[in-house]
């Protein structure tokens, strides 16, 4: 995802700056900002006394390239999507992760484990997944008239839309739209895309991942995609806002915990994965964002409210319709030429 805020790149803070007691043990942590519960963080640093550096970064490519300006080191725990973890293990920029150090993989849901970007899970385990469907503000727009990723081309949304400011979210739509497979890398299907895309211009009144659930809370988008953890933001603001899956089948994505090959800490770094994949953490997280996390039994630490609230946990339909954002090789230089032209 994913990315719920952007642009900070460079922040670091210390979370136990205030801990007289913390050791000289420091993990250095490199994720998106304002995606890891704090006091869950702090609940580390106490049990383990040690500090933690958290910096961020505004999306994938930053985070890659940081990471190979540093030659792979500087950084303990790395948070990576999906389409990035094959290309960075590919390139030797990634420890294998000691799983005898981790006591929850029997919880996790199996169809998060064993993906293509990493078969045996020896790179990466999950930390959170999600989905991009569709929002709309239902005291303007009727459920009816939101069913498909096609509705959003509908003449009467003329400057309603708000698109995700990424390239394969948006693409991926565009393709599912289309009946091909978001992880395509047939340019003659990217360039449909694009055309259908280009066509949906007047509809579009902003590009957004930075904040992704303003332009609703603020009235400047109707409706458009949204990542379901973002929806759950919004919706704390506006009850109006509605999430809906796409008939057509969602883009899933899942946010992992990487170990830099460069690491100094790694046994620490495996404690830290380990403690964040402990259910009742997992369920902060739900609580703090809205997203779906790995581990079946977090659910169970949940307010009742939440534990089937459908905005947060897809049904097996859903998923099943659904797919991953894969890496595409050398054809994502192809997605970039249009998305480019799209933009322009």
């Amino acid at each position: 995802m994913k990315k719920i805020f952007k642009g900070v790149t460079t922040l670091a803070f210390v979370l136990s700056a205030f801990n007289a007691s913390a050791s000289d043990a420091v993990l250095n942590i490199y994720n998106w900002a304002e995606y890891m519960p704090a006091d869950v963080i702090q609940a580390f640093e106490k049990e383990y006394n040690v500090t933690v550096n958290y910096s961020t970064f505004e999306n994938n490519e930053a985070m890659y390239s940081r990471l190979k300006l540093l030659k792979n080191k500087g950084y303990d725990v790395v948070f990576a999507s999906t389409y990035f973890i094959e290309k960075m293990a590919r390139e030797g920029m990634l420890a294998k992760i000691d799983k005898t150090k981790m006591h929850h993989l029997k919880d996790i849901y199996p169809g998060l484990l064993d993906q293509k970007f990493d078969p045996k899970n020896d790179y990466s385990l999950p930390y959170v997944w999600g989905v991009t469907g569709i929002s709309y503000n239902a005291n303007n727009i009727k459920s009816n008239q939101i069913t498909s990723w096609n509705d959003l081309w509908n003449g009467k949304f003329q400057n309603q839309v708000m698109l995700l400011d990424d390239v394969r979210d948006v693409f991926g739509m565009a393709l599912k739209t289309q009946g091909h497979s978001i992880n395509t890398t047939n340019e003659a299907e990217i360039k449909q895309a694009y055309e259908k895309l280009r066509d949906l211009q007047p509809n579009v009144v902003v590009y957004n991942s930075d904040a992704p659930d303003v332009p609703y809370v603020t009235g400047e988008a109707m409706l458009g995609m949204q990542w379901n953890g973002s929806a759950y933001e919004a919706r704390k603001e506006m009850p109006e806002l509605k999430f809906v899956y796409p008939k057509e089948g969602s883009i899933l994505w899942m946010d992992n915990f990487v170990v830099p090959e460069g690491s100094k800490n790694k046994e620490l770094a495996y404690q830290f994965i380990d403690f964040f994949m402990r259910p009742e953490n997992q369920a902060r997280v739900i609580e703090e964002y809205g997203f779906p996390v790995p581990n079946k039994k977090a659910k169970s630490f949940l307010p009742k409210a939440l534990q089937n609230d459908p905005m947060i946990f897809p049904i097996d339909e859903e998923v099943n319709k659904g797919e991953f954002t894969n890496d595409v090789g050398s054809a994502v230089n192809i997605y970039e030429k249009y998305w480019q032209l799209l933009k322009s």
